[in-house]
């Protein structure tokens, strides 16, 4: 099985490796930079570097765009493949049908569309494990379904088919799990380092506030802290602390209160 890779950013360098570490070729990676589609492509077996989306003469079966959410159209007005090649994006949010519609416009071949999405967040230069990466999959016929399924089972375990709209509710709770914990963390920080002190002091709290959500039935069940205690004195004493920063404040108080509500 040969691919071609549309992007050079986080995904594509993941992709790209996890798939060639498979003895699956990668034949093209396409940027808009070309100098960073040398940079990925030499790093891989024998790959060409393009910043030309004319792939008419490719050897490759699947094409993966990885590229931004708003890019994917623009990407799909210009790309030319071979025909009954799979062409496919790697978004949470963006359904299916924006390859399908797209190509019905702009282009007469026959091209079979999918989606290919690893629910992960990826960094460059981070190597992560694909064995326990969840692989969602959804294509718009049978056939191309089992030709990414049995890609997908190649480097991973974990293969779903889901639609578009289930994979946009799942982005949306990746959003929150991930995207917004994240923040959180980031937010803390800032907290303690304006008082000199050292974030390190928090990471086993959130090592084990993590290692229990993930064990428990269910998140909820293993919440702490003033909101869910009805503690009234420690909220309004850290409000008042943060009074001078209207922005965590407001954060500080719209989840507090998320919380009461919920164990109400």
């Amino acid at each position: 099985m040969n691919i071609s890779i549309i992007g050079t950013g986080n995904m594509a360098w993941h992709l790209a490796r996890v798939f060639e570490k498979q003895e699956i070729r990668v034949n093209e990676i396409y940027g808009r930079e070309i100098s960073k589609a040398i940079l990925l492509a030499d790093d891989l077996y024998d790959t060409k570097a393009t910043d030309e989306l004319d792939f008419s003469e490719s050897e490759s079966d699947i094409f993966f765009i990885c590229v931004n959410d708003d890019a994917i159209e623009e990407i799909c007005s210009k790309i030319i493949l071979p025909e009954n090649a799979i062409l496919v994006h790697t978004s949470g949010s963006k359904p299916m049908d924006i390859i399908i519609q797209t190509l019905d416009i702009y282009h007469d071949l026959k091209v079979n569309a999918g989606v290919f999405y690893p629910i992960m967040t990826f960094t460059k230069g981070k190597n992560i494990n694909f064995e326990e990466i969840p692989i969602c999959v959804e294509a718009e016929n049978e056939e191309t379904q089992s030709t990414l399924v049995e890609l997908g089972k190649m480097i991973s375990k974990e293969i779903y088919l889901l639609n578009s709209a289930e994979r946009a509710v799942l982005h949306i709770g990746a959003v929150f799990s991930c995207n917004f914990a994240n923040h959180l963390w980031a937010l803390s920080k800032e907290i303690l380092e304006a008082e000199d002190l050292d974030f390190n002091l928090l990471k086993p709290l959130i090592a084990e506030t993590f290692k229990k959500a993930m064990e428990a039935k269910h998140p909820a069940e293993v919440q702490t802290g003033p909101a869910v205690r009805r503690d009234d004195n420690i909220l309004k004493n850290q409000m008042a602390y943060l009074a001078d920063d209207e922005d965590l404040a407001r954060v500080y108080n719209v989840i507090s209160n998320s919380i009461k509500d919920w164990h109400a």
